[in-house]
Order: C-alpha cells, then structure tokens, then sequence
C-alpha cells in the first residue's frame, strides 16, 4: 500500500518561508510525476508545482519566482520551498505522485494546512 506522508506546513508571516516535504513508501515502483496541489474551502483543488522524473518542471503563474520543486528519488521525496508567502497562500497543500507502472497510478496525500497571518 503506498503511503505519502507530508509535512512542513504550519502558520507563518507574510514574507516568510515554509518547505513542505512528501515522502513516498510501500512501492516498489518508480515514480514518474511529482507535484503540489492546493486546494481553500469550497474551491478547486490547483495544481501548484509539478516535476516529472526526466526533470520537467511546472508552476502556477503565482508560484513562479517564489516557490521551488525539487525531488530525491533515492528518498521518494517531493520538497516545495515556498518563500515570500502571502496570504493568497493560505491553503491546504497536497502532494500527488503518478507511479511508472503500467496503470501510472495516482496517490494523494492527506494534505497540510499553510497559513500566511500575522
């Protein structure tokens, strides 16, 4: 069974920093996309950050210049280091892995709550 595990989030002042981390376990599977999502209440779930295995990278227009994607495939990790937060930030963030299997299979995590106040 694959499990994600985020962490990272938490309550931070306009201008500041969070790195969000997702750790995936239980396949023996490669990943082929990593990705961030965000989703307010009652709204759409947004895909925010995307990097696939070849290295590809994706970002919403807001996230551009601020936010950074990387991954450690040895670790099965996603990272998202958010700076220069505002409150538009504010969010539950979700991380998404599709498997390299022949199904490329999709798994969530349980999300993170980032809150930009001060």
């Amino acid at each position: 069974q694959v499990r994600l595990v985020e962490s990272g989030g938490g309550l931070v002042q306009p201008g500041g920093s969070l790195r969000l981390s997702c750790a995936a376990s239980g396949s023996n599977f490669g990943i082929s996309t990593m990705a961030w999502y965000r989703q307010a209440p009652g709204e759409e779930r947004e895909l925010v950050a995307s990097i696939a295995s070849g290295g590809r990278i994706e970002y919403i227009d807001s996230a551009k210049g601020r936010f950074t994607i990387s991954r450690d495939n040895y670790k099965k990790t996603v990272y998202l280091q958010m700076n220069s937060l505002n409150a538009e930030d504010t969010d539950v963030y979700y991380c998404k892995i599709k498997l390299s299997d022949h199904y490329s299979r999709v798994y969530w995590g349980r999300g993170t709550q980032v809150t930009v106040s001060s």
